[in-house]
């Protein structure tokens, strides 16, 4: 059965990352506060990107991999810049950056 990842933009200019097997049906619980507690508290959320999967674990699993990120990768990705996404991974905390 198909799954999508899917991001969502909240009130807070904050984004929401979530998996599902109904894209359509999961952003409209969302939107009406029916879905996950953070995006009750931060009305209105507005679906800014998705992407499908084949099978539901691999979007849990992608799901997975973009909640981690920072929100400036997550806009490259919802841009569609993917030559940002190498630089944006890359540490620059002092003990990595200098080596």
């Amino acid at each position: 059965m198909k799954g999508y990842m899917y991001i969502l933009k909240c009130s807070n200019k904050t984004y929401y990352t979530g998996s599902t097997k109904y894209l359509e049906k999961r952003v409209k619980q969302h939107q009406n506060e029916q879905g996950a507690n953070y995006t009750k508290k931060h009305q209105p959320v507005e679906l800014v990107y998705f992407e499908e999967f084949d099978r539901i674990d691999r979007a849990f699993y992608r799901e997975k991999q973009v909640q981690g990120w920072s929100n400036k990768k997550k806009e490259a990705l919802i841009e569609g810049e993917f030559e940002k996404l190498k630089e944006l991974s890359e540490c620059k905390n002092e003990s990595h950056f200098l080596k």
